[in-house]
């Protein structure tokens, strides 16, 4: 079985109309994409910490699948008359049959965070079996390894973790920072997140990976003191949540700070020094890991 994919360019005004229009018109699913996807130019608007609200791209490609024989001009013309928009730019291209479950899964391969600590989907078999191996599938939750803010606080919690450590991982999304804690010896670790799909996306990883950590929605978790403090959130959040924080943190403790963007280092940086001596900055791509050590009370 074939399909055609019919592919409109479609400013911000226009996409949603056109996609609409397209389903009416008989299109079996009908999407909006970046148009400048993969480029430098590309618009990161879902998901991510430091994107801008979920809305919609300045350039987009409107991309409908029709069932083959579909008469593409028609399309078009039906377009054109119910949208009243004139000289649409689009292109086609025949969609074969295909086990898309695994054509899916083959975007997601292991992802090497250190030479010790892997990420790695189930469907896939590790690259290293004597490294530390988070069992983690892409789902609705933030976090699978594969951003520069969580890739960074992987790589921190690697080199900061002690035997016995209390780990408080707040904003756990994906309950993937809590899991590696776990897996590099830590004692008591704890997962607080706003999100209850994050709560339960956290409590179904941790256990595929064979380990034990709490987690609690934000308005039932029990504030208390912690060796190590991991935040990886918007930096508006951050800014926010520093005195709560801070409280979380044992004098002498470490906290690890990340969603921040390089423009937003400084104004984040200068309200955790009120508690923290505040370390270097390590970086990747565009985005920011602050940490600390908290300072003793006076």
């Amino acid at each position: 079985m074939t399909w055609v994919s019919l592919k409109i360019e479609a400013q911000d005004n226009t996409a949603d109309l056109i996609s609409d229009t397209l389903m009416e018109l008989g299109a079996l699913s009908a999407i909006i994409e970046d148009a400048n996807a993969e480029t430098i130019d590309e618009q990161p608007i879902f998901g991510e910490p430091g994107d801008p609200p979920p809305g919609i791209w300045q350039q987009n490609l409107v991309s409908a699948l029709f069932d083959e024989g579909v008469d593409i001009d028609a399309v078009i013309a039906d377009l054109q008359s119910q949208t009243k928009l004139p000289n649409f730019n689009y292109t086609t291209e025949i969609i074969q049959e295909q086990d898309w479950v695994r054509a899916t899964q083959s975007q997601f391969d292991p992802i090497k965070i250190t030479d010790t600590l892997w990420i790695v989907p189930t469907w896939h078999d590790s690259p290293n079996p004597d490294a530390i191996n988070i069992i983690l599938d892409p789902g609705l939750a933030f976090g699978t390894g594969s951003h520069p803010t969580t890739h960074l606080c992987l790589a921190w919690l690697t080199q900061t973790v002690k035997a016995g450590q209390t780990v408080l991982d707040y904003g756990c999304g994906s309950g993937i920072l809590a899991i590696a804690a776990k897996k590099l010896d830590a004692g008591k670790v704890v997962g607080v997140d706003i999100d209850p799909q994050a709560i339960q996306s956290s409590l179904y990883n941790a256990e595929q990976n064979y380990v034990s950590a709490d987690f609690y929605p934000a308005t039932e978790y029990q504030s208390a003191e912690f060796d190590i403090v991991v935040a990886n959130i918007l930096s508006s959040a951050l800014s926010v949540l520093a005195p709560a924080l801070a409280r979380s943190c044992k004098a002498g403790g470490r906290i690890a700070l990340s969603g921040i963007l390089r423009e937003q280092e400084s104004a984040v940086s200068d309200i955790y020094a009120e508690w923290f001596d505040m370390e270097t900055p390590q970086y990747m791509d565009s985005w920011v890991l602050l940490t600390g050590t908290r300072k003793c009370a006076s």
